[in-house]
């Protein structure tokens, strides 16, 4: 893996020349219960380029995680986005991607080695653990494809969530 796969923690102001930088998000309603991933993607000066979100069906508010993050690389993959700087409410996912914390579930053991592969191929990553109130627009597209996939209403009441569509991913 690059050197700078997991450097020091990013501020959260950076706007660094040449760095993408994703929002992901992901959730059940129930853990596990209807799963979702969204993400917000913005090229080096800040503009949005992609907004991606999928419905998952039934899963755990961490493999939602894991499929958002997976689905952001996927992006910087397809458009050659070579510097990208991941931003994730999910302590948990940071901390295994960073190696701080092992990945014991036989479920996310598989996603979590196919993301360290891809940001491998990167010229550059980084994630930074943010609270949720620092990715409303990722936490908001992952509830609107809950809502789509579990054929509710956009302005209905979403219920309780885990942690945060349709059949396929929604792009920008």
């Amino acid at each position: 893996m690059p050197e700078s796969l997991f450097p020091p923690p990013i501020p959260e102001t950076a706007n660094e020349t040449g760095w993408f930088t994703a929002h992901c998000d992901g959730g059940s309603r129930g853990n596990p219960g209807p799963a979702a991933y969204g993400a917000v993607i913005e090229d080096p000066s800040g503009q949005v380029v992609a907004r991606l979100s999928e419905y998952l069906g039934r899963q755990t508010n961490n493999y939602a995680e894991y499929q958002g993050l997976l689905a952001v690389l996927g992006w910087a993959a397809e458009h050659d986005a070579r510097r990208l700087q991941v931003v994730s409410d999910s302590e948990l996912m940071v901390r295994q991607m960073s190696g701080r914390y092992k990945v014991s579930s036989p479920t996310l053991r598989p996603l979590w080695e196919e993301a360290r592969r891809r940001a491998a191929r990167l010229d550059s990553f980084r994630m930074r653990h943010t609270l949720r109130a620092g990715n409303q627009e990722a936490d908001r597209l992952a509830n609107e494809a809950m809502d789509r996939g579990s054929g509710r209403s956009h302005g209905s009441q979403t219920g309780s969530l885990s942690k945060k569509s349709q059949s396929g991913p929604t792009r920008l």
